[in-house]
């Protein structure tokens, strides 16, 4: 039987909102459908879809919610206003919400309903086809909050985790290629988090925002796609002295399959993943990283971000869908991982995480 996956980033939603993709259907479909389209750099590329996720045994996901708010004179593709861009979010709930009355999905959004989905994910009398996948629900950039009381009302439909930040400049706090600090909203956002115990996620903060952020923030945080800044020295990965801090706070490091974020040679939209022989294995270079840090595997883990605005182009040459994060078991024992590191790479250290901020009992740390 497969080990069951976790996978802390996906932009599910994105891909069937704005890409148009119906998720429920095969990969082969999905790619056949696009052939001919060519609007988008991944169009026949796609790595996820619903069907995909169950063979591959990947049972609960962080699904997120993602509009940005585009500055005059931008670059960034993004929304004109806030309000655009919380209704593109609202569209984006939507779709989740289809899915949940297909059956297809289940939101997750407590302990109790956390604990159930893992006892039919494990039934192996219920066949797999049937399961659906369950998603605990993310905010990656946090944009679309037009003001700050919009926080509860994404609570209450179910909102977990926030990011403050996505690329370039942000209203709450700047992200991705560019540098600053949280603003003073973002600052309120965080206070207001606090009060309801979202978890804050650190990917795409600058290096200003992310001390801020841990600086002032005592709820949960994790890092939900993230690699190494040693091995790929930019400002998108987290350095030593960052992962120190997550470790630290008793956060879990997620692990990203985009190339560009794999190896420093890859460039995107230029690179080709075959001759430069970015594997899957690649990946498992910025796990050890962290643990010969953390002293431990657990506080790695998998962030995909699969699909996330790439698809096969940019990922790992050995990876057709994300089925295959499955080759991971046979990359880690083959590294020298015992069987307790793989499953707390592929589920062990979110799920560990999620019953302490959500209030269950947890083990120790050893």
């Amino acid at each position: 039987m497969k080990r069951l996956i976790f996978d802390a980033h996906l932009d599910l939603s994105m891909n069937a909102i704005e890409w148009n993709r119906d998720l429920t259907l095969p990969l082969a479909d999905i790619r056949q459908r696009e052939m001919n389209m060519s609007d988008k750099n991944d169009r026949g590329k796609g790595t996820v879809c619903l069907p995909e996720l169950r063979k591959g045994n990947i049972g609960i996901v962080v699904a997120t919610q993602l509009a940005r708010v585009t500055p005059y004179g931008s670059a960034l593709g993004g929304w004109n206003s806030p309000q655009q861009a919380w209704a593109m979010t609202q569209a984006q709930l939507a779709w989740y919400r289809e899915m949940e009355a297909l059956g297809e999905m289940v939101q997750i959004t407590n302990l109790q309903e956390l604990e159930a989905h893992l006892l039919l994910w494990n039934d192996a009398s219920v066949a797999a086809d049937t399961k659906p996948v369950g998603y605990i629900l993310s905010l990656e950039g946090a944009d679309s909050l037009v003001n700050v009381s919009y926080l509860q009302r994404a609570y209450d439909y179910g909102l977990r985790a926030v990011g403050l930040s996505h690329f370039g400049p942000g209203r709450y706090a700047p992200g991705t290629k560019n540098e600053g600090a949280i603003t003073p909203a973002g600052f309120e956002l965080l206070k207001e988090m606090g009060k309801l115990g979202i978890i804050l996620d650190t990917t795409h903060l600058t290096d200003q925002g992310f001390d801020q952020a841990l600086d002032h923030y005592d709820g949960p945080v994790w890092s939900s796609h993230h690699n190494v800044r040693k091995i790929v020295p930019n400002q998108r990965q987290l350095s030593d002295d960052q992962i120190r801090r997550l470790v630290d706070r008793g956060a879990v490091i997620g692990g990203m399959l985009d190339c560009w974020a794999m190896d420093i040679r890859f460039i995107d939209m230029v690179s080709d993943p075959w001759q430069l022989d970015i594997k899957l294995e690649h990946l498992v270079d910025h796990w050890d990283h962290i643990c010969q840090i953390a002293g431990n595997s657990r506080h790695v883990a998998i962030g995909s971000d699969l699909d996330g605005i790439f698809g096969t182009e940019q990922s790992p040459w050995d990876l057709n869908s994300i089925a295959d994060l499955q080759k991971f078991e046979a990359i880690l024992e083959r590294r020298g991982y015992k069987e307790e590191d793989i499953d707390n790479i592929f589920s062990e250290n979110w799920l560990r995480f999620l019953r302490k901020a959500w209030g269950g009992k947890v083990e120790e740390e050893r």
